[in-house]
């Protein structure tokens, strides 16, 4: 019997992401709370941008955003950003980056966990920014599924190509 397997990604489905910004956007612009805050939402490239006038307004907003993203069923580990930044002309400005592929470092400590899991008969390769997780049976992946999940690194795990 050949072995089975799955890789694990981390991709974010950008069409979810934009219906939510479009949805966001269209609140911060019809809330009381931020009239006159000049607040928006929308791409700037592969980014996401919030602008505002005051760092606590670029915050919300965030947050506005935050409850759309989790509506539509994106995870909000894959969003990547700091602390609003001063954007010139008393605005504030917030970049925040869409997590795409698993860091290798990071590949390497969940190919790590689940050596030292145990599991002998699943074997984890690196595979550019996947992972590709075989073994000789399906009981076995599923543990090791389970295994990734607790140890996610942070990064909104998916299991994929599961043969």
């Amino acid at each position: 019997m050949a072995d089975a397997s799955f890789d694990v990604v981390v991709e974010t489905d950008r069409q979810e992401v934009d219906n939510a910004i479009n949805q966001a956007a269209k609140e911060v612009a019809q809330r009381f709370d931020f009239k006159g805050t000049n607040a928006e939402i929308g791409w700037s490239g592969e980014q996401i941008l919030i602008m505002a006038t005051s760092e606590e307004r670029v915050l919300a907003a965030l947050d506005v955003l935050r409850d759309k993203l989790v509506r539509r069923k994106v995870s909000l580990k894959a969003l990547d950003f700091d602390q609003p930044k001063p954007a010139g002309g008393n605005m504030y400005r917030l970049e925040i980056d869409l997590v795409h592929g698993i860091p290798s470092d990071k590949a390497k400590a969940l190919v790590k966990a689940l050596k030292t899991a145990g599991l002998k008969k699943v074997q984890a390769a690196i595979q550019g920014d996947q992972l590709r997780v075989t073994g000789k049976s399906k009981d076995d992946l599923q543990q090791a599924q389970a295994l990734l999940r607790e140890h996610d690194q942070d990064l909104p795990l998916k299991f994929t190509n599961y043969r």
